[in-house]
Formats: C-alpha cells, structure tokens, sequence
C-alpha cells in the first residue's frame, strides 16, 4: 500500500472520483434513484467540500490514478455534534488491501478535531463488503435515517462515536 497517496481532494479530481463511485454502485447493482449515483454534487465534490465548513474528502491516488475515496460532511438536519462518512468507495484493484480502513481512520481524525461526536452513515445491503468494514470499525446499526440526506434509496443506517471507532 505504500504505492498509494491518501490526499484532500482537488479539482482536477472532479470527474475521476465520480466515476470511481459510479462505476462501484453499477458493479454492485446498487445503482439507484435517492443514491449519490444520481446527485448532482457527485460531479463537483470538490466545489462540494471546498465550499463546506467542517468537511474533508480524501482522495485515494495510485500510480497518477484516482482509486477511491471517502469524506466528513456536516449533512442537512443532522445533530451539531455529528456529522456523515460520505461518498466512501474504492476501485476493486485496491480493496482488501488495508485502504479503506485507512480512508475511515483519517475520516474519524478529522471527525474529532472538527468537533464532532458521532458519525452517521446510510448504506444499502448491496454493498455487503462495506457492511462488515463498517462493522468491524465499530459502527453500529440504527432504525432509522438521520438528517436530511435526500438518499431515500439507503435502507440502511449505522453510527458510531468518534472515541470508540478504530481511528
């Protein structure tokens, strides 16, 4: 893994990590309306976050090649102490290999410095593998939605607290 460089997002980024995340909600067949594979801020992540108090996304980058990424985000409606893991997705070349959890662990450093308590996270049963990361990182199912994420297409809802997820 040390071939791969965990950065903060950058313009240039834009229609890469887009189709990074596109391309994993088609391979899974997790493709639907109310998910980040329809919004319009897939395509300006960087506008997105850059424009965002409280926010970072992280990159993923190998060999000049955009790979994945995931990021904190102070979502619509949520508590002022919580904020979500969003647009977590990585190319099938690097899962498994220890990056994802890297992503989570930066995500959850910046979670607690920004001065949150909890992060939130909606997902689908589709993306099996992410449920048992998310999991094993110490997220935790709820019954319900949090905030006003406008993904009516997640039907599955997990938290964590900053002190106790592997960060």
């Amino acid at each position: 893994m040390q071939d791969i460089i965990i950065r903060t997002i950058e313009e240039k980024d834009n229609a890469a990590i887009a189709t990074v995340i596109r391309k994993t909600l088609e391979e899974f067949g997790a493709n639907h309306p109310g998910t980040v594979y329809y919004d319009a801020s897939t395509d300006a992540l960087f506008q997105l976050f850059e424009s965002t108090p409280r926010s970072i996304y992280f990159i993923a980058e190998k060999d000049g090649e955009v790979v994945g990424g995931g990021g904190i985000f102070p979502s619509p409606g949520l508590p002022e102490d919580t904020c979500e893991l969003v647009k977590m997705y990585l190319l099938p070349q690097v899962r498994g290999i220890g990056l994802g959890r890297k992503i989570i662990q930066q995500c959850v450093a910046f979670a607690k410095e920004a001065g949150y308590q909890n992060i939130y996270l909606e997902t689908m049963p589709e993306l099996q593998l992410a449920l048992k990361a998310y999991e094993k990182l110490g997220f935790e199912y709820i019954n319900h939605p949090m905030g006003n994420t406008g993904h009516f297409g997640c039907e599955l809802w997990m938290l964590g607290n900053v002190n106790t997820l592997i960060g």
